[in-house]
């Protein structure tokens, strides 16, 4: 299971003979209203998904492991017990921080009257790291973790000799960074635009998670329609005229972005989406729509370049060596369905850490399959 910042998303894998086989997935989009409702609302709905997601006659009655990936800031000590620090990517449920979200969840089956098999072992997991942990099952050269869809965030293989919290210094132990949360300490200050700050303001969580703001799906939109209201009102767009729709916030979409920059010429999307909002447009509305979509994105893949950019460059280091071989398992919309942020990205990357080869692998579910992988481990090593 896989509960992101847009969808709440559950698969059945088989994980055998060196695949990971998803047999059946189902998605759910988590709505606002349970999105900033009450954890018990929240974790009832999620419950009640799991119990009308379908398994086979076989498995009805059995006990099923449960690999969950939950991509949000949590204080974890244990593979099956997660303290969530604080809510992100539009989530405010009440009655949750602080609290152990796998515990909420076995409350919420337990209340819940429709579910023909039982959960058993819950094995909890951050997105980057089920994303790792998908990749790194066929590719072991695989040792960061990176996601790039409503929110965004990172995670690696660190020296132990290096972690402080843990006792020990042989291996390498996984850090899950919240790069996300980058800028909270006003470090961005000196390359946040006033539309950046805007969107913070505006956000149901100010002054929290500053670098996600600028980078991930859930607010580039909201940048560029805060810079197109800005331009129309400068008399450089639309002949100086603001519609009710472009004044409303989050009515220019992040998909709008990845369809307008599809087109390598010609502006037909860009077109068809202002006439969809009821802006009236000439042809040169339409270019300077582009170039702003253009100019965002670009700078999104700049900034998630930098960051990664610096985690490679750190292992290597740690390492001691000249250069680094590593690759990096991806999941996320934005970095699967924008046409040209990632290789924007790749490219900024290569120009950023020279001495170090960098190979990228995507793959759809990667954060659930990481996660079933995972519970699928802890099920064995019981077993054993």
């Amino acid at each position: 299971m896989d509960l992101g910042g847009t969808n709440l998303r559950i698969l059945r894998v088989r994980v055998v003979d060196g695949n990971l086989e998803v047999l059946n997935a189902e998605s759910t989009p988590i709505t606002t209203e349970i999105k900033q409702g009450t954890g018990e609302r929240l974790f009832d709905h999620i419950a009640a998904r799991l119990g009308d997601f379908p398994v086979p006659q076989d498995l009805q009655g059995e006990t099923l492991p449960l690999g969950f990936a939950f991509s949000f800031p949590c204080e974890q000590n244990q593979i099956d017990q997660s303290i969530l620090i604080r809510w992100t990517k539009g989530f405010n449920c009440s009655r949750v921080e602080g609290k152990d979200v796998v515990t909420l969840l076995r409350e919420a089956i337990q209340r819940t009257r429709n579910m023909n098999y039982n959960i058993g072992p819950v094995v909890i997991v951050n997105d980057t790291v089920g994303a790792m942990m998908s990749c790194g099952y066929n590719n072991p050269s695989c040792e960061i973790g990176m996601i790039i869809g409503t929110g965004t965030n990172a995670c690696y293989m660190e020296e132990m000799r290096n972690v402080r919290r843990v006792e020990g210094e042989e291996g390498r132990m996984c850090i899950n960074t919240e790069w996300g949360g980058f800028g909270d300490d006003g470090s961005l200050k000196d390359i946040q635009t006033e539309f950046d700050v805007k969107v913070d303001e505006t956000s149901i969580n100010p002054s929290v998670h500053i670098f996600e703001k600028m980078i991930s799906g859930m607010y580039l939109g909201e940048i560029v329609r805060l810079l197109l209201v800005r331009l129309a009102e400068d008399n450089l767009l639309f002949r100086g005229r603001t519609w009710q729709a472009l004044r409303t916030p989050f009515t220019f979409e992040t998909k709008f972005i990845s369809e307008i920059e599809e087109q390598d010429d010609g502006l037909v999307n860009t077109r068809r989406i202002l006439t969809e909002l009821g802006l009236e447009r000439e042809l040169v509305d339409c270019a300077v729509v582009r170039l702003v979509c253009e100019t965002i994105s670009s700078r999104a893949a700049d900034l998630c370049a930098a960051a990664l950019a610096t985690i490679v460059n750190r292992i290597r280091t740690n390492r001691g060596l000249s250069h680094l071989n590593t690759t990096v398992g991806v999941d996320g919309t934005v970095y699967r369905r924008h046409p040209k942020l990632s290789s924007r990205l790749q490219e900024k990357v290569v120009e950023l850490a020279p001495m170090c080869d960098i190979t990228f692998f995507d793959t759809d579910d990667a954060s659930g399959k990481g996660a079933a992988m995972a519970a699928a481990v802890v099920q064995r090593l019981a077993r054993q």
